[in-house]
């Protein structure tokens, strides 16, 4: 598994193209939310500006490069290969997607302590870790569901679209404005729940007990988008 994730972190360094899509798009965009920091406070709030700069690192960072990898390691055989080895079936998908993971976790938490230093801290630090993970979880699970209806590097730059933009469209929705209306729904919706914890740990004041109940939606997603993987996901291009 380490052998498999060391080979992949070279070659996103070695693409210009993910390496562009999946570091240095999100992180300029996410600069400029920064920068900006006080006229997006007052569309939204603090809580808003960090929700949305992880679902940019989530959706585009994390999610669209993953799908993008591994429908790329699947057309060049490269998925039958590894599963000719001693590398278990989860070990290979580890290994394949650890790197760009990693690097998303660590530019989550550069963007967010970068956020905190120019404006003020998260009311509740540990609370935002968990949305954050729970995130984070849920776009590598969508990945490997989109990942079985990909069929080449090109045809993800389609197949990502539906996903990347409804995650950051809902949380820019339920971070301007709130869930004090239709509620359920936003929350049920992928990135709704999350993006309400982030507000929540990020502004203060909800409850411990409902900032809980909030990783609920989330982890769900993280199961059904498994589910989905299991059922959809393809080791050899369709022929």
């Amino acid at each position: 598994m380490l052998a498999i994730a060391r080979s992949e972190l070279a070659q996103i360094f070695r693409n210009r193209l993910v390496l562009v899509t999946s570091l240095i798009m999100p992180a300029a965009v996410s600069a400029y939310f920064i920068y900006q920091h006080e006229t997006f406070a007052k569309v939204g709030s603090l809580g808003y500006i960090a929700a949305v700069v992880l679902f940019l690192v989530g959706a585009f960072g994390l999610y669209a490069t993953s799908v993008t990898t591994l429908a790329s390691r699947r057309q060049n055989l490269f998925l039958k290969r590894l599963r000719s080895t001693a590398a278990s079936d989860a070990g290979i998908l580890t290994g394949l997607l650890l790197p760009v993971t990693a690097l998303a976790v660590a530019q989550v938490v550069v963007i967010l302590i970068v956020l905190a230093s120019v404006t003020s801290s998260p009311a509740d630090v540990p609370m935002l870790a968990a949305a954050v993970a729970a995130t984070l979880a849920m776009m590598v699970g969508l990945a490997l569901a989109t990942a079985g209806l990909t069929n080449s590097p090109e045809h993800a730059q389609v197949t990502t679209l539906p996903v990347s933009l409804g995650v950051i469209g809902v949380s820019s929705w339920v971070g301007i404005t709130g869930t004090e209306e239709l509620a359920t729904l936003k929350r049920l919706l992928p990135g709704g729940a999350a993006t309400e914890l982030i507000v929540d740990s990020w502004n203060g004041g909800a409850p411990v007990s409902d900032s809980l109940v909030l990783l609920v939606p989330t982890l769900a997603w993280v199961v059904v988008a498994i589910a989905l993987a299991t059922r959809l996901f393809r080791w050899e291009p369709r022929r």
